[in-house]
């Protein structure tokens, strides 16, 4: 009598590779990011990125060192840092405005996408374009603001009470995260004129797959 395990069917193995569930990681590494535009335009986005990541390490690496002395000089030495709620406000405004270029880098800003989805890819493509245009025109538009703004801040002399430092010079990141920002969508835009696919960013392709977007 012939076994069970003789009648069961042989396995493909490519087959079963196949089937198997694919692990991804939503992890950016920019160290060795390298733009898909070509020439001087290649040397601003990797430019861009070299800023956004500096910034970005240096921000939440203080903002980290100043949080742990100030516990520990709290609950140890028995004595707060005076000046530890002034620089992390600070380092948020670093963090926060050097983020805004680095997501819209990676495609990661929240999209309202229903109509968009909807169209054939040729229309997908001339409105992404629109829209990054408009989004750089924006960001633009903001920045300039934002310099009146900080000249304004500047022109009044006001200091932080405890630092004394000007307060111009913890909001001076502003202008700088709105320029990078709309340097990003141009750069999407241009992009997206030069190669045949849709860029949701500079680096990262528009998808369908459960991923929404593939990081390249």
């Amino acid at each position: 009598m012939q076994r069970d395990d003789d009648k069961a069917p042989s396995i493909d193995q490519d087959l079963a590779a196949q089937v198997q569930p694919t692990v991804t990681s939503d992890d950016i590494d920019d160290s060795n990011y390298v733009s898909g535009l070509p020439g001087f335009l290649g040397v601003i986005d990797v430019a861009i990125a070299r800023i956004e990541a500096v910034l970005l390490a240096i921000g939440v690496l203080l903002m980290a060192i100043n949080t742990m002395a100030n516990v520990v000089g709290r609950f140890v030495l028995g004595q707060s840092l005076f000046f530890s709620e002034e620089v992390n406000r600070a380092l948020i405004v670093l963090i926060t405005f050097a983020g805004i270029s680095y997501a819209a880098r990676h495609g990661r800003h929240i999209r309202m996408s229903a109509f968009f989805d909807a169209m054939p890819p040729p229309l997908r493509k001339i409105l992404m374009v629109v829209i990054a245009l408009v989004t750089a025109a924006a960001m633009f538009l903001l920045a300039w603001y934002s310099i009146d703004y900080v000249a304004t801040q500047a022109s009044r002399g006001r200091v932080l009470p405890a630092l004394q430092v000007p307060v111009w010079w913890i909001i001076v990141w502003a202008p700088l995260g709105f320029f990078l920002t709309g340097l990003q969508y141009a750069l999407t835009a241009i992009k997206n004129m030069i190669h045949k696919d849709i860029w949701l960013s500079t680096s990262t392709l528009e998808g369908y797959s459960d991923n929404a977007a593939e990081e390249v």
